[in-house]
Formats: structure tokens, C-alpha cells, sequence
């Protein structure tokens, strides 16, 4: 089973802004609802951001709204994470899962139970 890959981790200071990146090769990401997870220090997972095929729907956790866009790049067949105004409180491992390949039209969640594949994390740090 391919599981996805993410990369763009990295040190910042406050204020600083990444982007993550999550790929996944020999299937194509546009069919599937791919989300972003956040795993603080000391903290259960919590989901942040996601996306719907054909990127339909997008949603965020409250604290992100604003300050982080997710994107897909056909193309590429990657999906990104734009992190803008990053704080220390947004420092942790950051996965990608994937739900599908998805039939619906629209509609993604936050809800770790339904995806099914995940990658193995970037570390995101925010120094204040």
C-alpha cells in the first residue's frame, strides 16, 4: 500500500512561514481527501487542515484559520501546506494521511479515524 511522504519541515522563528509538501507515488492524490495532522509535544494528534478530491472542500482547525492554506498541485500530484505567522504553539510532527480513492463529491474531516494511510511526519519547530 503507498503511503504518502512529507517533506518542508524545518526550524523557524516566530512569525516565519513553511510549506509542507505531501506526495505519494503510483496513485493519484486527486482521488483521494488528503489532511494534515499536527502531534504537539506532550499532546494527542489533532487534526488541522484538509482537503476533498478534486478539492471541492477545504477546512480548518480554528486556531490555523487565516494563518494556513491547503493546495493541491494536480500536476505534481502533491498537496501542500502553507504555514504563514507560524507561533511556538504550532510547533510538532506534521502528517499527511489519505482517505479513498473516494467516490463522494466534496466533504473532508478532521477526524483521524478515516484515513487510512499516513506518513511518517516532519518535524515543524517555531522558536519564539
Amino acid at each position: 500500500q503507498v503511503q504518502p511522504v512529507e517533506s518542508g519541515g524545518g526550524l523557524v522563528h516566530s512569525g516565519g512561514s513553511l510549506r509542507l509538501s505531501c506526495a505519494a507515488s503510483g496513485i493519484d492524490l486527486e482521488d483521494y481527501s488528503v489532511a494534515w495532522f499536527r502531534q504537539a509535544p506532550g499532546k494527542e494528534r489533532e487534526g488541522i487542515s484538509c482537503i476533498s478530491g478534486s478539492s471541492v472542500d477545504t477546512r480548518y482547525k480554528g486556531s490555523v484559520k487565516g494563518r494556513l492554506t491547503i493546495s493541491r498541485d494536480n500536476v505534481e500530484n502533491m498537496v501542500f501546506l502553507q504555514m504563514n505567522n507560524l507561533k511556538p504553539e504550532d510547533t510538532g510532527v506534521y502528517y499527511c494521511a489519505l482517505e479513498g480513492p473516494i467516490i463522494r463529491i466534496g466533504g473532508c474531516f478532521l477526524d483521524e479515524s478515516v484515513y487510512d494511510r499516513w506518513g511518517q511526519g516532519t518535524q515543524v519547530t517555531v522558536s519564539s
